[in-house]
């Protein structure tokens, strides 16, 4: 990985490179003190000479009329405050690289950039806000910057100039880099979503409060509750990239025997960067008695015939919408009688959660239904003893169900985390809602309460479920889910 001649480089360092080619005048003390380590005629030569490249009649990305909606929602809810929605910083991974760059989902979700430094902010008007999208311009050529800074664009990739951004997402557009000083010198009331950007907050430091803020990332996350057109497209997308590298994953399932669960991880990423921008979140490719940890994502065991695969994984579309979709996979194609039992117990709860899930419903009624189907398996087979209702009262079902049965799902895998719980955990179903449903048991290798053959056994069966005007669609049911359908399945892409 090559190193950037960047102006900030340590005086020292540039010495070293001056010392070992034979540089009889340190580069420090070069006369062309903008350029550290650059002659005046290298400096001079990479100032012209170049194409003009700004890109002219572009057509708006495919949300701008939903984000103008979104944002127009936002001004209504928050009259007369300054509202500053920042994207992000890149962050270090390790001296001098960078994690990749994800940005805020409330500054994606009212803009549709995704690209770092970006900040949206609403000024208040008589009559509403106008808003503004600030970002970093293209890289200055007079100055050096696109070739000498470590962020300039001839090392990390040409950036949109302002008139283009503004051509794109349908705002205003300015220079970022003037914000944080306009910011201090601004009057009135403002709400910041925090977290994200540490100087546009160390800028508003005496104008906002954590009370106020609080309510600006409470709001956004609770619009996203119910999915726009755009949003229920975008999700789509997401499940069919997911169902194709599950198929990936059951063609390659003879290698990842002999190899590890990395060969499935693996695998399902390629699919994912290929047709999104990445995974939803860490990929749980948990094969035999891993299937028992809920969120296993070393991926670093053995795959062995005989035992299940666990896939619980998501691809992220370019738009950060993330689907996540679990099944429980027999590695060798057949489910075991006693695999197959417990499956079968699984699947069934999910029906009764996936059947729950309708417009004018309570939230928490999916989960109620899948649990009363686990706590009658459990009682039946003994592990614990009835009625369902005392089991289901004293949650004893829970030692092998552990979690809950599902979650909202958008930009975020688990998505509107801050809604109060009000609107969420006891709200009410509306059409465009989409959710998860994924009931599971999970039997630890070292659970002596059950017999011998249940232990290292785990079975988790998740779909995508968007709530509909009549009813539910599950996004995710081009993947077979009862066990004689995923066999049949398994059987035809090995075949």
């Amino acid at each position: 990985m090559s190193e950037a001649l960047n102006p900030e480089t340590p005086e020292a360092v540039l010495d070293e490179a001056a010392d070992e080619a034979g540089e009889e005048e340190p580069i420090k003390q070069r006369k062309n003190g903008l350029y550290p380590g650059v002659s005046d005629e290298l400096a001079e030569n990479m100032k012209s000479g170049w194409a003009d490249t700004e890109l002219r009649g572009l057509e708006p990305i495919g949300q701008a009329e939903y984000t103008a909606a979104r944002r127009a929602a936002l001004s209504a809810r928050f009259p007369g405050d300054r509202l500053v929605i920042p994207a992000g910083n890149l962050k270090t991974r390790s001296n001098d690289t960078e994690y990749a760059f994800r940005a805020s989902v409330e500054y994606a979700y009212l803009t549709g950039n995704l690209t770092e430094d970006g900040v949206l902010v609403l000024e208040p008007t008589s009559d509403g806000h106008k808003a503004t999208i600030y970002l970093l311009p293209r890289s200055e050529r007079e100055n050096g910057e696109f070739w000498l800074s470590g962020q300039g664009e001839l090392w990390v990739g040409r950036r949109h100039s302002l008139a283009e951004a503004e051509q794109l997402y349908g705002i205003p557009a300015s220079d970022v880099r003037e914000l944080a000083a306009a910011l201090k010198e601004a009057t009135g009331p403002v709400r910041v979503v925090r977290g994200h950007d540490a100087g546009i907050e160390a800028a508003l430091t005496d104008k906002v409060t954590a009370e106020r803020d609080e309510e600006l990332r409470v709001f956004l996350s609770e619009a996203r509750l119910v999915k726009d057109e755009f949003e229920a497209g975008e999700l789509q997308k997401a499940v069919d990239s997911t169902v194709r590298g599950f198929e990936d994953v059951v063609k390659v399932l003879d290698k990842a025997e002999a190899t590890s669960e990395r060969y499935i991880e693996g695998t399902f990423f390629l699919r994912a960067r290929v047709e999104g921008n990445d995974i939803g979140y860490g990929s749980i490719c948990a094969a035999g008695p891993h299937a028992c940890t809920l969120h296993w994502v070393r991926n670093d065991g053995p795959v062995r015939s005989g035992d299940l695969l666990l896939l619980d994984a998501g691809v992220e579309t370019h738009t950060l919408y993330t689907a996540d979709v679990t099944r429980t996979l027999p590695i060798n194609g057949t489910y075991t009688e006693i695999q197959k039992k417990i499956y079968d117990a699984v699947y069934e709860a999910q029906e009764a959660g996936i059947a729950a899930v309708q417009p004018g419903g309570k939230f928490r009624d999916f989960h109620d239904a899948a649990q009363h189907v686990l706590a009658e398996k459990v009682v039946e087979w003994g592990l614990v003893e009835g009625p369902v209702e005392r089991v289901l009262e004293l949650g004893l079902q829970r030692r092998w169900t552990l979690h809950g049965t599902g979650h909202m799902l958008g930009m975020d895998v688990h998505d509107c985390a801050a809604a109060r719980t009000e609107t969420y955990v006891e709200g009410t179903l509306e059409p465009g809602m989409c959710l998860t449903v994924e009931p599971g048991l999970y039997f630890q290798a070292d659970d002596l309460t059950v017999p011998e053959e249940y232990r290292g056994i785990g079975v988790r069966i998740e779909d995508d479920i968007l709530v509909t005007e009549d009813g539910n669609v599950n996004l995710s049911a081009a993947l077979p889910r009862r066990s004689d359908e995923v066999e049949a399945w398994m059987a035809s892409l090995k075949g």
